[in-house]
């Protein structure tokens, strides 16, 4: 939780970053800031929002659930809206590294999906879809994924990831791939 967050019984609270506008009609959360606007809808129907002095107001009010797992709930859904805001001012980045030694392999979009060429020598390209909302752009042995969703950003790095997953050969032997070697500025070890 950040400093500007606050706990209460049976509610939380999110302060809003600068420059970003949060609106709540039932359970759908909507985002503006600089970058964009992003939509969730939450499927708990116990919890309410209501937006008030540059915070929202996460509420729960459940007879069945016991207080310790609302607030869980409640938290779930509070670092969901801190990303959402986080993505509409600053964005979210992946950086991935294409690695051969064997065959020479290229990578490339086409449209709304990222191919592969020649991967471990095999004639037929191999495909992924690239989820709204995110650009893929490939400089030479890196590869940038980047968008305002943090979801979808991670879930095409992770897509990506794994169309170079090598099965029944030995991976000490046989490191070729496209690999995450960055998230939102920082090392993956």
């Amino acid at each position: 939780m950040s400093n500007t967050d606050k706990k209460h019984h049976g509610e939380l609270e999110v302060g809003l970053v600068e420059g970003v506008e949060v609106d709540a009609k039932g359970r759908t959360i909507t985002v503006k800031g600089p970058k964009g606007e992003l939509t969730r809808k939450f499927r708990e129907d116990f919890i309410s929002f209501k937006p008030h002095d540059g915070r929202i107001r996460i509420q729960a009010k459940s007879k069945r659930l016991p207080l310790r797992k609302q607030m869980a709930i409640m938290g779930t859904i509070a670092g969901h809206i801190r990303n959402m805001m986080e993505g509409v001012t600053d964005g979210f980045t992946y950086k991935l590294r294409v690695v051969y030694s064997h065959f020479p392999m290229k990578a490339m979009v086409q449209g709304s999906e990222f191919v592969i060429d020649n991967f471990l020598g095999e004639k037929h390209p191999r495909r992924t879809k690239i989820l709204d909302g995110v650009s893929v752009d490939v400089k030479g042995n890196e590869v940038v994924v980047s968008g305002i969703d943090k979801e979808s950003v991670g879930q095409t790095a992770a897509n990506i990831e794994q169309l170079t997953r090598i099965k029944n050969l030995d991976v000490r032997i046989f490191q070729d791939g496209i690999y995450i070697i960055e998230k939102a500025g920082k090392p993956v070890l």
